[in-house]
Formats: structure tokens, sequence, C-alpha cells
């Protein structure tokens, strides 16, 4: 007898949900320009005061320039970037395969459990996507708490001429990036509780019917036509026979 197992995955439905949010917020912190925001003293080219250092360009708005928005690329082969910004570079892009991965095996638990299909393995897709899920946020968590504890230390980049930025602002503050990070990440381990928390229902035993312990059927004239014998006659039947 086969399981019923669609009312098994409810939660497990749901943490596919938050994982598909936490995958987009993920893939936005990644493109954000703003996980640092940097206020300078020198106004002169900076007019906005303020700056925009992401993991892939830095930004600032100008009215002295060319364009309005100033931007420059940030390669990891720069020998200018911080550890943490080259860091955050490999493992944000590591966490997006990662995430899709998660979610597709995740969805094939999600149609197993749904439709009822029980290989014997749905426990093991269950477990594999939350587990990939924590390696997601992880992937994610570690360049954004290495930043921001960069952002808490005022540390300073060694930006080139090109840049037009200072090697170091009066203040720093957590820009939008990282906190979207954070979000991101909460909703990816939240996903990975609710997957790796998934109980299989046992299947149900077969029980063996119980004999009553008579193989004659009275229906057959007193005929064993289990074991292909003849029964005896009722002696009533003869007393009968002879009154």
């Amino acid at each position: 007898m086969m399981s019923y197992l669609a009312h098994t995955a409810h939660w497990q439905f749901f943490g596919l949900v938050l994982a598909v949010l936490g995958l987009i917020l993920t893939i936005a912190t990644s493109g954000m320009d703003d996980w640092r925001v940097w206020y300078v003293n020198d106004v002169s080219v900076i007019t906005s005061g303020m700056a925009w250092v992401g993991i892939w360009r830095a930004c600032f708005y100008s009215n002295v320039l060319d364009a309005a928005e100033f931007c420059r690329r940030i390669s990891i082969t720069d020998s200018f970037i911080p550890q943490e910004i080259a860091a955050a570079q490999v493992l944000c892009m590591t966490a997006i395969p990662v995430g899709i991965a998660a979610n597709l095996i995740a969805g094939y638990a999600i149609r197993l459990a749904y439709f009822n299909i029980d290989g014997g393995h749905i426990r093991l897709f269950f477990s594999s996507a939350g587990a990939l899920y924590f390696l997601t946020a992880t992937c994610s968590l570690i360049p954004v708490f290495w930043n921001m504890n960069s952002v808490h230390k005022n540390h300073t980049i060694d930006f080139p001429p090109e840049f037009l930025l200072p090697p170091a602002p009066y203040k720093q503050e957590l820009g939008l990036g990282i906190t979207t990070g954070i979000g991101s990440s909460v909703l990816l381990i939240i996903s990975g509780l609710l997957f790796l928390s998934y109980r299989q229902p046992r299947k149900p035993r077969k029980h063996k019917a119980e004999g009553t312990g008579d193989n004659t059927d009275l229906r057959t004239g007193g005929l064993d036509t289990e074991n292909g014998r003849e029964g005896t006659d009722n002696p009533a039947f003869k007393t009968e026979e002879k009154l």
C-alpha cells in the first residue's frame, strides 16, 4: 500500500517560495553598487559628497563631469582591491548556480510528494535541497560579514587616480547591498531548515487475514474445497431419516 505524501510537504512548498525569493535577492545583492557608502570631504569632483563602492564597480554623482553618474569597474585582477571584495566576487558567483541547483532539486522533491510518487529516495532529495540552501547562504554571508567588518573599522581602499576617489573616506556606512545580502541569506537558511526537517511517513504494514480454523464450507454440502477432501455426514440427519 502506497503512503499518501502530499500533506507532508506543505511547509516545504512554503520553503521553496522563500528560497526562490532568497535567490532573487542574492542575485540582486551581487549586482548592487552600494555595499559600502563613502562620505568624502572634498566635493570638488564628487559634488554629492557621497560615493558607492560595490564588489564590481565604484560610482558617485558629479556635476562637473560629462556624465552625471561616474563609475569605474572593479576586477578581481586589479592589484588595489582588498581581499574582502575579491572574495565577494568569487563567492557571490558561486552562490548563484548553487542556489539554482537547490531550487531545481527542491522543486523535484515537491513534485514527488504532491504527485504521490514514492520512489524510495524522496527524503534524499529534500535533504539535498536543504544542504544546498545552507551552502548558498554561506557563500553569501561570508563576503557580506567580511565587508561589514571593513565598514565598521573604516578600512581604506587605495583606488588608482582614474577612479577619482580618495583612498579613505571620513566616514563609511553599510549600503543596501549588505543588508539585502543578509536578508537573502536568512530566507535561504529558513528554507534549508524546512527541507531538512521533512519527515517521510512510514508505509503501513500488511496484516495477514486470520483464519477461522474450520475449512469446511457448509454451502458445499460438507465438502472441504480447500483440501480436496469430502466431509463426513452429520449423524443427526441419519436419525431424522429413520424416523
